[in-house]
């Protein structure tokens, strides 16, 4: 599921749910904002488009490695009218051993984001996770967050097939020579225990990311953990111990 090393448009809000890299993470998701790449007039007004594909070592949602440890290739096509409405999609690979035999999660989003003034900001937003083949286990959430002076708040809540409330305070701010640092703290609360796990019904995940753009790429290198321990909710227990993971993303 996407944050997400992985990666901000600019213009209005797309998810970035669980792409490897978070800033996201920070913010998390898994929302980002979009990356400017193509505007154009239609009818209903303006629209902002962007494709972006991204390269990293591991694919981290939550704390825990959704590829078993290995790297991933994954990929978005984003669409926002200026209204500050949005839909788009995001992909990438996982490992088939902990998802049932479906080694490619497709993701589909969309929302509503906008700006109070130039330092607030929020946003709204629906999305699917989808294994193609293991559909038992695709996963509706309903989004709301907001941001503040850099400080973001937010919560998101997963209601099919598994109840379960995830929220989380993400702070970003500048670095000299335009380097940019996240920090994250995320809950996962389920009403049920997790998948795998022995009555285990909350834990918590941490990310401290840097990034920074170069030669036309969005370069992401990010430290997370989780308080799982040996409580790991996938076949390998490496899932779930900490993690640096650098990814590299290229918006088209």
């Amino acid at each position: 599921m996407p944050t997400h090393l992985n990666q901000k448009p600019t213009g209005y809000y797309v998810m970035m749910k669980k792409i490897a890299v978070a800033v996201a993470t920070a913010s998390t998701l898994s929302f980002a904002n979009m990356a400017h790449a193509e505007e154009f007039d239609t009818a209903i007004g303006k629209i902002d488009s962007s494709m972006t594909v991204t390269l990293a070592t591991d694919y981290i949602w939550r704390g825990q490695s959704q590829t078993d440890g290995a790297g991933a290739i994954q990929g978005s096509l984003d669409f926002a009218h200026e209204s500050g409405l949005y839909v788009g999609a995001w992909a990438s690979n996982i490992d088939s051993e902990d998802f049932g035999g479906s080694s490619v999660e497709i993701d589909y989003y969309a929302g509503y984001g906008g700006s109070i003034t130039d330092d607030i900001s929020y946003d709204l937003s629906w999305a699917t996770y989808t294994y193609p083949k293991n559909s038992a286990i695709d996963v509706e959430e309903a989004l709301a967050s907001i941001s503040l002076y850099g400080l973001t708040l937010g919560a998101k809540y997963a209601y099919d097939p598994q109840s379960a409330l995830y929220t989380y305070v993400g702070y970003d701010f500048s670095l000299p020579y335009d380097v940019g640092l996240g920090l994250h703290y995320g809950l996962t609360d389920t009403k049920d225990p997790l998948n795998g796990v022995d009555g285990d019904e909350e834990y918590g995940d941490w990310a401290v990311t840097l990034s920074k753009t170069m030669l036309g790429l969005d370069v992401a290198l990010m430290y997370s953990d989780t308080d799982l321990g040996d409580d790991c909710a996938y076949s390998s227990q490496d899932s779930c111990d900490s993690n640096v993971t650098l990814s590299v993303s290229k918006t088209l």
